[in-house]
């Protein structure tokens, strides 16, 4: 394969991520109000929502520092570069997959996250501050456990780039290692992207909500970058969720336009799968409490220290 069609193609996996993001959260919103009975927004709402931020003017508070007027781009460019390193769209290896391990992205997302909280908090609102130390309480809680579960993958796959990874894992299907740290990384992705039992995404009253207390200073297009960042890291981790850490299936084996137009349309499917399991389980369960999220994360650690002793032992 040509380097500039590993480019052609890579940038195919980045747009993926940039436009089909904002729907994935919509069809997920418009699924959960229909379960729960109302009438519910139109899929398509996100983008009108964002297109509405993008016309709407820019207000920054007077005591706000560069780090508040950074922080919506960094948080915007950090799931695309991450979409670089990991297999959207494809089993083979594109242009940039090898950059960066599945730390390196853990980091970059990280990074985005770490730049937003230090924005929100320039800002000077309470709220804001509020918001941005439940978010760190999370992330507190969360980040061991990516750790372990990376520690875990590279036990059981003998490598941590995401290409080999999900080769490995598919001749490991139901095997209890592969089981456990899937179950492990859908708990992380629950609490990465703000979703029940950890957060609630439709609740924005002050004693509850995290993310929309952690926005509270930004309005229009630093908004706009910030919720379409979140969408698109939802999406980014979604994706190592289902084609690194389940099965690659699906995904275009020949370096053809075709192949890959086929493997948008399965990777969408995989997503509306997820989006079924979140639906039923934010219907079903109510929204833990502030400390008890450090259980449910104990949790996630435990199958991943089990996952790391299975290794060890060889089963």
């Amino acid at each position: 394969m040509s380097l500039g069609r590993a480019i052609e193609l890579q940038a195919i996996q980045i747009l993926f991520i940039l436009l089909l993001s904002p729907l994935i959260k919509g069809i997920l919103n418009r699924w959960k109000e229909f379960i729960q009975g109302k009438q519910g927004p139109s899929i398509f709402q996100v983008y009108r929502d964002l297109r509405k931020l993008f016309h709407k003017e820019r207000l920054v508070p007077t005591d706000a520092g560069p780090a508040y007027l950074v922080a919506p781009y960094i948080y915007f460019a950090a799931p695309l570069i991450v979409a670089l390193l990991i297999p959207v769209l494809t089993t083979f290896p594109l242009f940039m997959a090898f950059a960066g391990d599945m730390l390196a992205g853990g980091f970059i997302l990280g990074l985005g996250t770490f730049t937003l909280l230090i924005g929100a908090t320039a800002g000077g609102s309470p709220y804001a501050g509020i918001g941005s130390t439940r978010a760190r309480f999370v992330s507190m809680t969360t980040e061991p456990v990516l750790l372990l579960v990376l520690i875990a993958v590279s036990f059981s796959t003998h490598a941590t780039i995401p290409y080999v990874v999900n080769q490995t894992f598919a001749k490991m299907v139901w095997s209890p290692v592969h089981l456990l740290l899937v179950v492990a990384f859908f708990a992380i992705w629950l609490a990465e992207t703000g979703r029940i039992p950890v957060d609630n995404p439709s609740s924005h009253r002050e004693f509850s909500m995290i993310d929309a207390n952690r926005v509270y200073d930004y309005s229009g297009p630093d908004l706009a970058l910030i919720e379409w960042g979140g969408t698109m890291k939802s999406m980014v981790l979604g994706v190592i969720l289902l084609n690194v850490m389940t099965t690659p299936w699906g995904l275009a084996k020949a370096p053809s336009l075709g192949a890959v137009f086929w493997a948008v349309l399965a990777v969408f499917a995989k997503f509306l799968i997820l989006d079924g399991v979140v639906v039923w389980i934010e219907s079903s369960i109510g929204k833990l409490r502030l400390l008890r999220i450090a259980e449910f994360m104990a949790g996630a650690a435990a199958c991943a220290v089990v996952a790391v002793v299975l290794t060890v032992i060889n089963i």
